[in-house]
């Protein structure tokens, strides 16, 4: 017999997603900002600790306003790593900025914070960390450097929602912070985002640039008696529907966090037996991590790809990550690389990403097994 599929990822319901909808319906407000989007927000700016926490329709919108927020212009230049999703990049490129790409750390796959200063110019306007896995950056370091050279922090948070650095979430620490809640994230509402504003200077000019450049947000509250066009934007809310949707995952973030906490354990304890032949995550002791996913390094680009095949033969889907940026068409137009970016190119070849999520429980045995099969049978020539 077949064995029943195990995909790498299943968006999980709480079951309140539905009565949620259903009562937003009801208050027939469908657009964005309604009594559903206060309510996340409000918990978002409890939760995190952040002045103001706006929902927009993706993490990628949230990096988009960070990138207006910053004032980023042509000629620009932000310092990212290039092991991360295409829309760190974009969200500046497409304000006539470079890229400047850094390499990251082997053991926590973040970025290596002793890289950043030689990357810095005259013309850099922001650093972007970019939290992996969920796992903080070293922040403290990250804005040591930012003060001392007068630039912007913005956090990509996209993976960081209920992850915490020295007790502080993740997105809350830099100027601004972008959370994302995509299907494949742990708090999740199909499409959404949330944009951190930490700089309250930048609030009211946040609320501008998200409803389409007006003083819409201002006119809501009565602080004034029309409102009109008065600065650049876009539209970046969050329907309200998707806000519902969004609150029945919210009222559950601390349970989802803690079986999710659960399973990576299970991983992590289960896969020591391999140490010396494969790498496991590192989570420095300043960190509170969400368990977003648990990935592991195989000795080389082959061995990762016979294991994703062989596992694949058992009906468990393991998955590669991020091809670097700076080796894309694109990357190498838009962007350039300081220093040598060894480590992302080798870490880009070698690492897999685990199924993960709520509901796999009864799996794990059968994953585990596999797993421990696979990899030395991944390792042959």
């Amino acid at each position: 017999m077949t064995d029943i599929p195990i995909p790498f990822n299943r968006p999980f319901l709480t079951g309140q997603e539905l009565p949620s909808i259903s009562d937003a319906a009801a208050r027939a407000h469908l657009s964005g900002d309604g009594y559903y989007t206060r309510l996340c927000s409000g918990w978002l700016e409890r939760t995190t600790g952040s002045r103001r926490c706006l929902l927009t329709h993706s993490c990628t919108a949230s990096l988009e306003m960070a990138a207006m927020l910053c004032d980023v212009q042509r000629g620009d230049e932000v310092v990212m790593p290039s092991f991360t999703f295409v829309s760190t990049a974009n969200a500046f490129a497409l304000r006539g900025a470079t890229p400047v790409f850094v390499d990251i750390q082997p053991d926590t796959l973040n970025m290596d914070c002793s890289l950043i200063e030689q990357a810095i110019t005259r013309r850099t306007k922001a650093i972007v960390p970019v939290h992996y896995a969920g796992v903080g950056c070293d922040m403290d370091r990250i804005m040591e450097i930012a003060q001392r050279h007068r630039v912007r922090v913005v956090e990509d948070a996209a993976q960081g929602c209920m992850a915490h650095h020295k007790g502080r979430a993740l997105g809350s620490i830099g100027d601004l912070g972008a959370l994302s809640f995509h299907e494949t994230k742990n708090i999740t509402c199909g499409e959404g985002g949330a944009l951190l504003v930490n700089d309250t200077s930048l609030i009211s000019k946040a609320e501008i640039i998200r409803e389409k450049g007006t003083n819409r947000s201002r006119f809501f509250r009565g602080e004034v008696d029309k409102y009109t066009w008065v600065g650049l934007g876009s539209s970046y809310l969050l329907g309200e529907i998707s806000a519902a949707f969004l609150m029945g995952q919210i009222s559950e973030a601390s349970s989802i966090t803690q079986k999710r906490l659960s399973i990576w354990n299970t991983y992590h304890q289960a896969l020591s037996v391999l140490d010396g032949t494969i790498t496991r995550p590192t989570i420095p002791e300043h960190c509170q991590h969400n368990a977003h996913m648990y990935w592991m390094l195989l000795p080389s680009a082959g061995a990762r790809d016979r294991f994703i095949r062989l596992m694949r033969d058992r009906s468990i889907h393991c998955t590669f990550h991020y091809q670097p940026l700076h080796l894309s068409d694109i990357g190498s137009s838009y962007g350039r690389v300081a220093g040598s970016l060894a480590v992302t190119e080798s870490i880009a070849d070698r690492v897999v990403r685990l199924p993960l999520w709520i509901g796999i429980e009864p799996y794990m045995d059968r994953i585990i097994s596999a797993i421990l099969s696979c990899v030395p049978s991944a390792g042959k020539p």
